[in-house]
């Protein structure tokens, strides 16, 4: 059974409009990011971290928006992550973005467990079973 879905919200900054006062696009997946690092806190996870003595980072390696509806310079966003699936070695977020309960955009990420050696060499690897467990939210 899934767990509920995950929620935060952002209030939007000037830095974070065009020209036309509206939120440039690709700032929705700066927000994706922060929403996932704050889901990952929230379960005692990191997209870096010790685990077990090994350096595992969670790198992304797809990302895709989706955009239904503009939002300005003070609107409050609500955003909502789901754990989509967890594969083998990689986990997929499903974000959901509304201003006053209307649907605003949605996205997802696909983030690989990975090993990172101290030379900084990046290998992707099966994801520990505890990472799984608190994924899940056991």
């Amino acid at each position: 059974m899934p767990s509920a879905p995950f929620r935060t919200t952002r209030r939007v900054d000037f830095v974070d409009t065009d020209m036309a006062g509206i939120v440039h696009f690709s700032n929705f997946f700066r927000f994706m990011e922060s929403a996932e690092v704050e889901f990952l806190r929230s379960r005692g996870l990191s997209v870096s971290m010790r685990w077990q003595g090994q350096r595992i980072g969670l790198p992304r390696v797809s990302a895709s928006c989706d955009f239904f509806r503009p939002i300005g310079f003070q609107d409050v966003v609500e955003i909502s992550v789901n754990v989509e699936r967890i594969g083998e070695k990689s986990v997929t977020y499903a974000f959901e973005f509304a201003k006053d309960g209307e649907a605003i955009a949605a996205g997802r990420i696909v983030a690989c467990c990975c090993l990172i050696s101290q030379d900084r060499k990046i290998e992707p690897t099966e994801i520990p079973q505890g990472i799984r467990d608190l994924l899940e939210g056991k």
